[in-house]
Order: C-alpha cells, then sequence, then structure tokens
C-alpha cells in the first residue's frame, strides 16, 4: 500500500501529462501482481467498496480525538480524508503496514460489523500517506487527475503496444488483470476479447482556434450539427447489446428503451438526446435519466430517448472504421433510410462551400440542442482518441453574465488551503439568488487575491461554507461564462447554468450593477410544445 500511496502522491504534484505517464508506466513495470492490476483498477474507476462510507471514517476518528478538535481541523484543512490521515493517532505494537490486494481483497468479503475494527487496524499501520490513500480509495474519493485512457497507455508501454490494443480487450478483463499483465511481461499470449458487445475507443475533436481556420480547405471537409446530449457507442452484436459512454462505462441500464431497439448487428456512434415527435430536448430532460440503474414506467414515458447517429463503426460484422468517414457517411444514411431503426435517426449534414457560409449557419441552429458545428474531413478513418486535423468542433460561443459572489468553500488537493469554490448570483429585486458554482477559470495570483477578499469579507459560517458580502456597494463580481440554462424548480432562482466557469473578475464594477435574473430568463429556451 506504501508504494500506491507514493504513486499516487507523486501524481497530485505532477502537472505534465507526459511526467504522470511517466510514473505510471514505471509503477505498472516495477510493482508485483496483484496490486499493480488493482492499483489500476482502482485509478480506472473498476474498484466499488459498498460499507466504506465517509461517515464510517469520521465516525472512528471522533472516537480517538476530541470531536471539537476534530471540526476545527477538518475545517481548516478542508478534505475528510486528508484531515483523518494527519490527525489519526496511531498505537504503538501496531501491524505491518498491509499491501494493496489484501486491503482490496479483505473488503470484497468483510462484513459490514467487521469492517470498523479492520479499518482501524490497517489505519494505525500505515503512515500519513498510507492513510489518505486508503481512505481515497475505499470512499470513492481517488481523483489524481489520470484519466482512464492514460492509465490504459502506462500500461500498454510495458511492451509497448498500442494502447488501443489495451481498449479492445478492456471489456473482456476484470481486476486484478493478471492475464493482461502476463502477457505484457512477455508470460503468457495476449487475451482474447471472448465478451461480445464490446466497446470501442472513440474518435475525438479538437476545439477549433481562430489559428486554425486559414490551413483548412472547406472542400475538404463534412459539416454535421454538434447536439447537446452526451456521446454514446450502441453496440448489437450476436444477440447483446449495449449501450456505452465515450469513456466506455456502460449505461444501459438507464436507457432500457434505446437497448431494445437495437436489433440490427450494428455499432453506431451518435448523441443520446430525449426526443418527442423526432425534436430533440434540453439537456436538462436527458439528466433526469442519467445515473439511474432503473427507470420507471412513468419516466420512459415522460422522457423518450433516442440516439441521433452520427457514424457507423460496424453493420452485419463489417468493421468499417478503417474506411474514410464519406463512405461511412453515406453507409449509415442507408441503413437509418432502408431499415428505420427504431429510436435512432440521423443527425443532419450542414450544407456550405465557404467558412462564411458555415458561420452562418452556426449562427442560426435549428434546435435548442444544438451546441454547435461539427466538422469532419472527408477522407477519415475512425482513429482512436483526439486525433488533430481530422475532425473538429466549433461550439457557440457562450453565454457571459455580471455575477455577486455569495458563498465560498475551501477547495481539495492543492487547493486545500484556499477558498476556491464559490457560489454566485444574480439580482431578483433587492435580494441575490444564487444562479451557479464554480471552482475553475481563475489564475493562481488571482486565487490569492479572491482568497484574501473572502477572508476578510466573512459574515457568516455554515459548517465549511462561508458567507461573505454581498450587498449593492460591496461584493466581488465574476464575469461568468457557461454552456446552457435550462429551468430548474431545485434552485431558488429557478435556473440552472450548465458548465458555469469564471471568466474574469470585475473588480472595477460594484454589485450593484451585477445582472438580474430577468436577463437570465430571456435565455431560456421556448418550451417545447408537443
Amino acid at each position: 500500500m506504501n508504494r500506491f500511496a507514493e504513486l499516487l502522491t507523486a501524481l497530485a504534484f505532477q502537472p505534465q501529462r507526459n511526467g504522470k505517464l511517466r510514473l505510471l508506466t514505471d509503477y505498472f513495470r516495477t510493482v508485483r501482481d496483484p496490486d499493480r492490476g488493482y492499483a489500476l483498477a482502482g485509478i480506472t474507476g473498476g474498484l466499488r467498496f459498498v460499507h466504506a462510507k465517509p461517515a464510517l471514517i469520521r465516525g472512528l476518528v471522533e472516537a480517538r480525538i476530541d470531536p471539537v478538535l476534530f471540526d476545527l481541523s477538518y475545517d481548516y484543512v478542508g478534505d475528510l480524508a486528508e484531515t483523518v490521515a494527519l490527525i489519526w493517532p496511531r498505537r504503538h505494537g501496531a501491524n505491518i503496514p498491509p499491501s494493496l490486494g489484501e486491503i482490496v481483497e479483505t473488503l470484497a468479503t468483510l462484513g459490514k460489523a467487521e469492517l470498523p475494527r479492520r479499518l482501524e487496524v490497517w489505519l494505525d499501520a500505515l503512515d500519513a500517506d498510507g492513510r489518505l490513500a486508503l481512505i481515497k480509495l475505499i470512499t470513492g474519493g481517488l481523483r489524481v487527475g489520470v484519466s482512464a485512457r492514460l492509465a490504459k497507455t502506462a500500461v500498454a508501454a510495458i511492451k509497448d503496444v498500442d494502447p488501443n490494443e489495451i481498449e479492445e480487450l478492456w471489456p473482456a478483463l476484470t481486476p486484478p488483470y493478471l492475464d493482461l499483465f502476463a502477457w505484457l511481461d512477455g508470460r503468457a499470449e495476449k487475451p482474447t476479447a471472448k465478451a461480445r458487445a464490446v466497446f470501442r475507443p472513440v474518435m475525438l475533436a479538437h476545439a477549433i482556434e481562430e489559428e486554425d481556420w486559414p490551413r483548412l480547405d472547406p472542400a475538404d471537409f463534412i459539416a454535421e450539427w454538434k447536439w447537446d446530449g452526451i456521446r454514446v457507442q450502441a453496440v448489437s452484436e450476436g444477440g447483446v447489446q449495449r449501450l456505452y459512454s465515450r469513456t466506455g462505462e456502460d449505461v444501459g441500464s438507464a436507457f432500457p428503451d434505446v437497448i431494445d431497439a437495437l436489433t440490427d448487428e450494428v455499432v453506431v456512434d451518435g448523441e443520446l438526446l430525449v426526443m418527442r415527435n423526432g425534436e430533440a430536448a434540453s439537456f436538462n430532460e436527458l439528466q433526469q435519466r442519467l445515473n439511474r440503474k432503473g427507470v420507471t414506467a412513468k419516466m420512459l414515458e415522460g422522457y423518450p430517448a433516442g440516439i441521433r447517429a452520427y457514424d457507423l463503426l460496424m453493420l452485419d460484422g463489417e468493421d468499417l472504421r478503417g474506411r474514410p468517414f464519406i463512405e461511412r457517411r453515406a453507409r449509415l444514411e442507408k441503413f437509418i433510410t432502408e431499415r428505420k431503426p427504431a429510436r435512432l435517426d440521423l443527425s443532419p449534414v450542414v450544407p456550405f462551400a465557404t467558412w462564411a457560409d458555415l458561420a452562418a449557419h452556426r449562427g442560426r441552429p435549428p434546435s435548442p440542442a444544438v451546441e454547435g458545428i461539427m466538422l469532419k474531413r472527408k477522407v477519415s478513418p475512425y482513429l482512436p482518441g483526439r486525433v488533430k486535423g481530422e475532425w473538429w468542433k466549433w461550439k457557440h460561443d457562450p453565454h457571459l453574465v455580471d455575477a455577486v459572489l455569495m458563498y465560498a468553500q475551501r477547495g481539495h488537493g492543492k487547493r486545500s488551503s484556499y477558498y476556491s469554490d464559490y457560489t454566485f448570483g444574480v439580482w431578483k429585486g433587492e435580494e441575490l439568488v444564487p444562479v451557479g458554482k464554480a471552482y475553475f477559470g481563475f489564475t493562481d495570483e488571482e486565487l490569492v487575491r479572491i482568497d484574501r477578499f473572502v477572508r476578510a469579507h466573512t459574515t457568516n459560517k455554515f459548517g465549511p461554507v462561508l458567507e461573505v458580502t454581498h450587498d449593492r456597494k460591496t461584493g466581488l463580481v465574476f464575469e461568468v461564462a457557461f454552456e446552457g440554462l435550462a429551468r430548474s424548480s431545485r434552485h431558488k432562482s429557478g435556473v440552472a447554468m450548465r458548465f458555469p466557469r469564471i471568466n474574469r473578475l470585475r473588480w472595477d464594477k460594484p454589485p450593484g450593477e451585477a445582472d438580474t435574473i430577468e436577463t437570465l430568463e430571456r435565455m431560456l429556451p421556448s418550451p417545447q410544445i408537443g
């Protein structure tokens, strides 16, 4: 466990992707089985511990530490796992530190009643870094800035194989991945992907910038609308149907209506949307069905889901990924026209001859559920990952409003000493109402200045949250950028922002001149009829 803890600490303080890749590759090359496999599972989200809740951890530490002292420490540190790791009083005569494999395999069979005592033994035996890693791992808080793709790339580097080979095998593998590492070490043959309806690594787009346009020829590209749902891959093979997110997570349990409609032997790349009579609803409606293990008949009827298809990867057992996009697009159009699959339609092409034509179309989207334009090179094969020059995304310019800082909370990790998570609001009459939260979009220097303002202007405290002065004359104004807005009965303001971030700080602007709720209400899409 100590070696895993060292890895997590090093990753947390390594900002560069290549640096993280080197750390991971060294770990996977030098650590023995099964620890490295369980580490890979932990980093890629493949481990679940049912009974290890944060409340249990807090109860254990408060049994050894004065709860008032713990609360003061927690308030200062701002992170439960870090606080417990630092303050935990070790007992003399503790056991030898456990291995990562011992922890994972013990928790897989340990009863709920036995768990507290076992955790105490482990916390006693580990140092502060080990305790932090243990708590983060078992409570699901293992966030070190490493994507599943980067972890698999590091594993592939053991044998210098293409990371896409790992992706293709991944659905058929289970922790601690002993057969995978045996192949990479040269001790066994390559595992076979025995699972049916497996996930294929998706092709991603680059955000287009001003300097990119002069290098692109309009004649080389096809344009499509970029829909505001979630990117999915629908797979139907050998009588097995699955629905994957762009990262390979199986999300089919929340969308049985879509799964049941997959009757052809096909793999389709598209956008999952709530659709009524062929019209795409807002992302806010799709959210009602996301992250659910099951859905009711009422929800299926009220929020009917479907896929707007972008690309065709497989059809009737034929792999089309190596074919040019223009050919795959033609096959996709023919497939949908002739077979008329239920809950699956086609994302229309946007006709254009010049970039000015395309810009005009971008300014007149056919639906509020469109968030921009996709550009795809006609000759492009379907290549996993973000291959520059092949696919581009040209999203709408973000909405901007001026909002006032109302509440602040400490961040996590390297930001745990700063108030870096902000709730902001706009005016509703003489009252400020919260409209969103953000924790990025500012520089480190700006963070220090905001933190200083928060501490100097705190008026109230609610647990770890500070209320900050926010009246007409005194307060801090943020220019907030966001991608979309939806009505929300859960928020006092009646609206919810999508992807809000701090665009710039308006030290020059008095809070009384910030925007009003009426400004945001005018941005709301018109309600759909029918």
